[in-house]
Formats: structure tokens, C-alpha cells, sequence
């Protein structure tokens, strides 16, 4: 074979490769974790509750009284905003709380961490104190924004199966209410990360680990690749995860 066939050959092998990596890329981003028929359909018909999914954003808000707190919420990576409703309406029943879980371009919140921002100028009639707060990845970039110069005062973090990095700039914000679920048996955020970075958050932050639980099922979108296995079933889970929030939001 000459030369020059031989280079041919190595440049189509070379771009038969490289559109091998970007449709593999492709689909990865375009295929998220959809949210579960059964617990979004039973989110939606939670008395008290108005579940409202728009293009953009999912908001959950209580049917009464409101208590005038907010929480936006960012998805994990590749998760869609439906798949939380089933662990926040517990929480927005029994608190009055108003939560607004937006849309992330390509499903990653690390491409708009400022999100909050629109959010709460979008729907925040009638909420006079917001927390920032969000899944995984969207943890992570909540308590970026939250330790930046977001657009509105807040109040305090919510972070589930997720830690916030030195960035963020939290750990001397003693003017933020923090509180950081993770789960026993979570993979992805395993207790060793979430403890190995547990001094990037206030002193007086509060962390609760609830035992038997992973990282998917702090939503509602079936099984996660290199998560843990669950000890306790979602419906548990999710209702050990509502207790905690509620308490939290309750004392703060």
C-alpha cells in the first residue's frame, strides 16, 4: 500500500471517530432521564397543590395560603424538571411554599447557573424570601450563583445528593440557612465526596444522610448508571426526603 493511501486511510479512520464521539456526545445530552408517569401524574393530582409545566419551567405552588417563601431548584445533569415534582409537592402541601424548578439548556445547569435570576423575576409575585437549591450537578451550580451576585436576595441552599466546591464561597456565609441531604447508598454523590467537602459549607450548616437511599430517587426518573443500590423503596425515600426539607424550612 503507498504512502499516501495509507494516509487517507488514517484520516477517514480519524473522522470516522470523531463523528463516532460527537453523535455518541449527541445523544448523550439529547436523551435525558425522563421524569416517571406514575409519581408526576400523582404530583399533579396532590390536593393543595398546583402543578404547572410550561416550556421553560415547572412550578409547584400551594392552592392557600402562601407562606412567602420561595425555592428555585435546579435539575441534576440530564434530568428533566418534571422529576422533581413528585419529591417537592409534599413540601409545598404542608409548608406553602412556592417552587420553581426551570428548564437548563441541553438539561445541564452548568450552561446557565445564573437561571435563578429570570426565575424568580418571572415568578416571584407574592414570595418575599428565596432559597437557591438543586440536585447533583444542579446543587453545585446553585450554590455558585447562591455565593456569587445573584439578581435577588437569598435566604439560604438546599442541596440534595450534591456539595458545594471552595468556588462557591459559602463557607463564611453564616447569613445563609444551608441544608445538605445526601444518601447512604448514592453513588454518584457518595457519602465520602459529600464529606469530604462538607467544610466548603457554613459551620452551622445542617446535614442529614437518610440511610437506604441513592442518588436517583431524590427524583423521579428510574435507575442512574453508576449509582448505588437503594435499601429503602422510592415512595420511602421520598417521603424521608419531604420530612427533612419540611423541617428545615419549617425552623428557618
Amino acid at each position: 500500500m503507498s504512502r499516501p493511501s495509507r494516509r487517507r486511510i488514517l484520516v477517514a479512520v480519524g473522522v470516522a471517530l470523531c463523528v463516532l464521539v460527537a453523535s455518541g456526545a449527541a445523544v448523550w445530552v439529547l436523551t435525558p432521564h425522563r421524569a416517571e408517569d406514575e409519581p408526576l401524574a400523582e404530583a399533579e393530582a396532590m390536593p393543595g397543590v398546583r402543578v404547572e409545566i410550561s416550556d421553560d419551567v415547572v412550578v409547584l405552588e400551594p392552592e392557600g395560603a402562601a407562606s412567602g417563601t420561595g425555592v428555585v431548584f435546579y435539575p441534576g445533569a440530564r434530568v428533566e424538571a418534571e422529576a422533581y415534582a413528585a419529591s417537592w409537592v409534599p413540601v409545598v402541601e404542608a409548608t406553602g411554599t412556592t417552587v420553581v424548578i426551570p428548564r437548563m439548556p441541553l438539561h445541564l445547569a452548568v450552561l446557565d447557573p445564573d437561571r435563578a435570576d429570570a426565575a424568580v423575576a418571572d415568578h416571584g409575585e407574592g414570595v418575599e424570601r428565596w432559597y437557591l437549591g438543586g440536585h447533583s450537578l444542579g446543587g453545585a451550580m446553585a450554590a455558585a450563583h447562591a455565593g456569587g451576585e445573584p439578581a435577588f436576595p437569598v435566604a439560604g441552599v438546599v442541596l440534595w445528593g450534591s456539595y458545594a466546591t471552595g468556588g462557591a464561597g459559602l463557607a463564611d456565609r453564616n447569613d445563609l440557612a444551608v441544608l445538605s441531604v445526601s444518601g447512604s447508598e448514592d453513588g454518584l454523590s457518595d457519602p465520602a465526596a459529600i464529606d469530604a467537602n462538607r467544610g466548603h459549607l457554613p459551620e452551622d450548616a445542617v446535614t442529614v444522610e437518610i440511610d437506604g437511599m441513592n442518588h436517583a430517587q431524590f427524583g423521579a426518573y428510574g435507575d442512574q448508571f453508576g449509582d448505588g443500590t437503594a435499601r429503602i423503596d422510592d415512595r420511602a425515600a421520598r417521603s424521608a426526603l419531604a420530612e427533612t426539607v419540611t423541617a428545615f424550612l419549617e425552623q428557618h
